[in-house]
């Protein structure tokens, strides 16, 4: 019986997980809370995993955090239209909690990295289309980060969930 409710409390953790990594929140930090509960329950996942499981959760926060500078520097940006993207991103995301909780926070951070991206870029260049398509480099990265960060709290909940059901 314990067992079964083990099974099922981490399952719907992971699940959790999954479902917020799509709106741009970190999953793999509710996979890697289902693991230690298990594994202080029941011993499994093995040590090594926990250890592995919190290293893949910091290193998509590091990703994270640098995707929007990146997006910017690999279209040609400058190093402060990378910086303003990380900032406009953090902003975009809490306005846009406060108008819209949960969908809001993705398009605010989406909104706010694009816009500082544009303005710094834009008064750098005074060309708008260059402007425009070097603060497209931060949404795109962003994007694809959340991508992956929905990629890796499923691959993370299947291993998790697979050792349980053994």
């Amino acid at each position: 019986m314990i067992e079964g409710l083990l099974l099922a409390l981490a399952t719907l953790l992971c699940g959790i997980g999954v479902f917020i990594s799509t709106l741009a929140f970190s999953g793999t930090w509710l996979v890697l809370a289902a693991a230690l509960i298990t594994f202080f329950a029941a011993g499994v996942p093995t040590l090594g995993t926990l250890i592995v499981f919190t290293l893949l959760c910091i290193t998509a926060e590091v990703i994270e955090a640098l995707a929007g500078y990146f997006g910017v520097q690999k279209r040609g940006g400058s190093k402060r239209a990378g910086l303003a993207a990380l900032a406009g991103g953090l902003i975009g995301a809490v306005i846009g909690s406060g108008i819209l909780p949960i969908i809001g926070t993705v398009l605010g951070l989406l909104a706010g990295s694009f816009a500082l991206a544009f303005l710094v870029e834009w008064n750098r260049l005074k060309h708008h289309e260059q402007a425009a398509h070097i603060a497209w480099g931060t949404v795109w990265a962003r994007l694809g980060v959340m991508f992956l960060k929905t990629a890796l709290t499923i691959g993370m909940g299947i291993w998790l969930l697979a050792g349980l059901i053994k």
